[in-house]
């Protein structure tokens, strides 16, 4: 798995690409906080594009996230998730309480 971010204005993206699951989930998690500590950003967005297997790791680390954004001040989306990302959410119902963007310029529709 990696992870790559990519800060502007008040908008910081965490791209995620390869596998989220139990063997990776707490690197990733420790990655992501830290761009979250560090940047602050009034808006955190989490691109799944890129994720080729999700499983419940990928839902913890998802519900962890938006708990540390809530801490700092930030909102949390997801941006275009991959078919295996957004199934997990949307068995899980994240994608009731959590806003979904879709589209390349990050500003599609919510799902």
């Amino acid at each position: 798995m990696e992870i790559k971010s990519n800060k502007s204005g008040d908008k910081t993206i965490a791209y995620i690409f390869g596998e989220i699951d139990h063997h990776n989930a707490k690197t990733a998690r420790e990655r992501l906080d830290v761009i979250i500590e560090e940047e602050q950003p009034v808006t955190f967005g989490l691109d799944l594009s890129g994720v080729s297997f999700c499983d419940s790791s990928g839902l913890g680390l998802v519900m962890g996230r938006m708990r540390k954004c809530l801490s700092v001040g930030s909102t949390l989306i997801i941006i275009d998730p991959s078919p295996a990302a957004h199934r997990i959410l949307e068995i899980a119902g994240m994608d009731k309480i959590l806003k979904i963007e879709r589209g390349n310029n990050n500003e599609g529709q919510s799902c």
